[in-house]
């Protein structure tokens, strides 16, 4: 498009028919008055945090499920009814919310004690501090008064891949330094097995009442779109079979209906950058491979650096050899990363665990074959096209400070 064209662009942009009603009905941070199919979860939440109310601890509460199964959602969903009811009754009620996935926030012990700090009006320098300082301004700003504070940690197995569980251990353990307030900890996670790993102390004292978020089949997903369109589009703004078709998609995936809201709100932009009024099946399609290409890149800028140093090592290799390479070649070159980005190698047993990891997620595919006498290996080549794996690539770079 010609810069001289751009203006009459936008002006016309804004002018056209939009499809779109209230847009924010189908974004991923949107909690709408009603959660579709998840009564039995919410149940289980109000009775359980229920005692906030009167100005008692509850228990801590670990949500479990897949990915787009409503955890968060319905914590965010609960919370806020929570907080309604606590305002009115004069209920010392505060509810801190944290994503454990982004790495700024929440990749280091310092971040994350310093951004519920900051959640709390409380500055605190983004370094500087030793940690024990941190952890002292955050007590003292809590304990001004008493107060019930729930804190929310979404996605926290990847809190214990970065900073490790001690971080578990010193929050699980606040109420014991506390004089006028109380924490609670509201885990989210989809990973029910990352508990395996923890220190038996943090494992017992966390996960105290546990809640399963099982996937949600087609119907259910139908239900939870049509629930949303209802609220995001005009109307006949859907060609028939929309609907439908995205729940297919996302049931296919393991019932994640975020994935099929996020389907359907693509498929939609799509439809309006083309011009047209209403969202075909054509448009589920074209909104589906978009979708697989952000997601495969978005998975990998969100791993762990150690996760990346492996992965850049074998679309290294990959492009030398065009053919699988194997764990032991990964290896040797992960080792040579590890030296230029300043980490220490890990051992090459657990860099076959995270080999296995990688290949669950779909980033890479693996097949295990016989050695003969020495054992057996797997031979890795990518699972990404080559337009994704250019981006990796250089996502990886900036990443680790390669360029």
């Amino acid at each position: 498009m010609a810069q001289r064209g751009l203006a009459a662009y936008f002006e016309q942009y804004v002018s056209n028919y939009s499809t779109f009603l209230n847009k924010k009905a189908l974004q991923t941070n949107f909690v709408p008055d009603q959660i579709v199919h998840r009564d039995d979860q919410i149940e289980q939440l109000g009775k359980i945090l229920a005692p906030t109310l009167k100005k008692e601890k509850p228990s801590n509460v670990l949500l479990y499920g897949k990915t787009g199964t409503g955890k968060t959602v319905t914590i965010k969903h609960v919370t806020n009814q929570l907080l309604s009811v606590a305002e009115k009754s004069k209920a010392p009620l505060k509810v801190l919310y944290l994503n454990c996935k982004l790495k700024k926030i929440a990749d280091t012990e310092y971040r994350l004690i310093a951004q519920l700090a900051r959640d709390l009006n409380k500055a605190v320098p983004a370094t500087g501090l030793p940690t024990d300082e941190v952890y002292k301004i955050f007590h003292s700003v809590i304990d001004e008064r008493e107060q019930i504070i729930l804190l929310i940690l979404d996605e926290i197995d990847h809190l214990i891949k970065r900073a490790e569980d001690e971080i578990l251990y010193n929050l699980t353990r606040i109420n014991e330094e506390l004089k006028q307030a109380q924490v609670a900890i509201i885990g989210i996670s989809n990973d029910a097995k990352f508990l395996d790993n923890l220190d038996p102390r943090v494992r017992s004292s966390l996960s105290e009442e546990g809640i399963v978020f099982p996937p949600y089949n087609a119907l259910q997903i139908k239900d939870i779109l049509a629930y949303r369109a209802g609220m995001a589009f005009r109307e006949n703004s859907l060609e028939a079979g929309v609907i439908e078709k995205c729940a297919a998609y996302a049931a296919r995936d393991h019932g994640d209906a975020r994935r099929a809201i996020e389907l359907l709100r693509v498929a939609a932009e799509i439809a309006e950058r083309n011009g047209t009024t209403a969202v075909s099946l054509e448009h589920i399609d074209e909104a589906e491979e978009k979708i697989e290409r952000d997601y495969i890149i978005e998975i990998v800028a969100t791993q762990p650096k150690q996760y990346q140093c492996i992965t850049y090592a074998i679309i290294k290799l990959l492009h030398a050899t065009k053919e699988p390479v194997l764990t032991g070649e990964v290896y040797d070159i992960y080792r040579q990363l590890c030296n230029r980005v300043g980490l220490r190698p890990l051992t090459q047993r657990r860099i076959s665990d995270i080999l296995a990891e990688l290949d669950m997620l779909g980033i890479i595919q693996g097949r295990v074959v016989s050695k003969g006498r020495h054992g057996r290996t797997r031979e890795i080549s990518l699972a990404t096209q080559q337009e994704v794996t250019n981006k990796i690539k250089q996502m990886l770079e900036e990443e680790l400070d390669l360029t």
